[in-house]
């Protein structure tokens, strides 16, 4: 039976002048950003009844808010007419729904059917567009949805989990003891003088004569089609086992999942497959940035192999080329990239092109290639408005061929959900063997 989303109210919640942080200031977007997705990323979340009002929600919303200014500011031109952001605390969009559903059965059979209707629609190109935006859907049993879009460009995974654990404690604790996270964006990207770049930035995280962007085909979106695999503890242990040394779990899952897909996709074995990890840069830089810097600061690490050795070789090995290759993102590495950034910052003021980020874009198909990324340390637990953890993780579609997304399972058990996006060749294949560790 089909389910029915009606909007019943939409509100742009605006920080009040006494907490508003913004002061008007325009802020430049940095290297970091610029390379970023340039556009919206959805989130959806359940919980099962009872659960906190809409009013309880909004209220936590403004104040948790009123901490992370970006997130109520407006993309602007500075005066050499590049994009930046406006912090003029113009607020948040704030949707909220009904639908005559049942949430269990939702989750259980027609949540596929209705996910997109679960979280705002974004338009990048729309002028004033809010840079986050927020739907609250209730079910008939009582139990809600909150759905989510944030512009890349203002925060990534790391960013986002800061701000959704400490809206959730605005709502359920004296929001008076929130935390402030650390916004100054310029001490992200401090930069040499002179610049010094020393790796290929134009062609790695930009579109250059030689990025691998160009080499990328695209797909009619109903050829790529969504899918979840779920790994439980006892799946992750066995994998651990295999690979015998020390090794994350995010690490061993990758290694089964590259091996997993490369196989399904029938892949010549003299072919290339590489594997692009988001990797969080705060901890690898010189001196460090806090954890709770709100804002992006991710690069990507290349592992890559030839087929026939992927296929071949153990776990261990395995792990081993994604472990070096994502090492490789290094405190050296990423001055590189901020130098870059600079003398670039420079050379478009004075005329020159703007960057293109080679993130991906909808109907891309990675083959023989991978993107992942990991939500693994999202502590879905700190997710809690006042009634208990998330009941699910609602992916939205995936757009692009070959992404995936590592996400802690909200199942009692634990464990780890995978959602990925695949060319509706390989997708049988694929469910036949994820869970075979041969």
């Amino acid at each position: 039976m089909a389910v029915t989303v009606e909007i019943t109210r939409s509100t742009v919640l605006e920080p009040s002048p006494e907490s508003a942080r913004g002061g008007g200031k325009k802020v430049p977007l940095t290297v970091f950003d610029r390379a970023s997705t340039d556009g919206y990323i959805p989130a959806v979340f359940a919980w099962n009844g009872p659960a906190p009002t809409n009013d309880a929600l909004k209220d936590g919303l403004l104040a948790a808010v009123a901490r992370f200014p970006h997130l109520a500011g407006r993309f602007a031109s500075d005066e050499h007419g590049r994009k930046c952001f406006h912090l003029n605390d113009a607020g948040v969009l704030v949707l909220e729904a009904t639908t005559d559903a049942d949430l269990a059965h939702a989750l259980a059979h027609d949540v596929a059917a209705h996910i997109n209707e679960l979280y705002p629609k974004a338009d990048r190109e729309r002028e004033s567009e809010p840079l986050f935006n927020v739907q609250l859907t209730r079910y008939a049993c009582g139990g809600l949805v909150i759905g989510t879009a944030c512009h890349h460009q203002v925060a990534d995974g790391q960013s986002m989990s800061v701000f959704y654990t400490a809206w959730a404690a605005a709502v359920r604790t004296d929001t008076a003891v929130l935390p402030t996270p650390f916004i100054d964006r310029s001490a992200t990207v401090v930069a040499r003088n002179p610049p010094a770049p020393a790796f290929d930035h134009r062609n790695i995280e930009f579109k250059g004569e030689r990025s691998s962007t160009h080499a990328y085909r695209v797909l009619p979106m109903d050829r790529i089609e969504n899918l979840a695999a779920h790994f439980p503890d006892e799946f992750v242990a066995g994998l651990k086992a295999r690979v015998g040394a020390r090794c994350s779990t995010f690490q061993c899952l990758l290694a089964h999942a590259w091996k997993k897909v490369t196989e399904a996709r029938d892949l010549a074995p003299d072919d290339f497959t590489h594997v692009r990890v988001a990797v969080n840069c705060r901890g690898r830089a010189k001196p460090p940035v806090p954890m709770d810097f709100f804002g992006n600061m991710v690069l990507w690490a290349f592992p890559t192999m030839q087929v026939r050795d992927l296929l071949s070789s153990s776990y261990a090995a395995v792990v081993a080329v994604i472990r070096d290759a994502v090492a490789r993102v290094d405190d050296d590495y990423i001055q590189s990239f901020v130098d870059f950034g600079e003398a670039e910052r420079g050379g478009i003021e004075d005329g020159g092109d703007e960057l293109a980020s080679t993130a991906a874009t909808p109907g891309m198909v990675f083959c023989p290639d991978l993107e992942v990324d990991s939500w693994l340390g999202f502590r879905f637990h700190d997710l809690d408005f006042g009634y208990g953890p998330p009941c699910a993780f609602l992916p939205p579609d995936l757009p692009i061929e070959g992404i995936m997304i590592f996400v802690p399972s909200c199942a009692a058990k634990g464990g780890v959900d995978l959602f990925m996006a695949l060319d509706d060749e390989h997708v049988d294949t694929f469910r036949q063997i994820c869970y075979s560790m041969d």
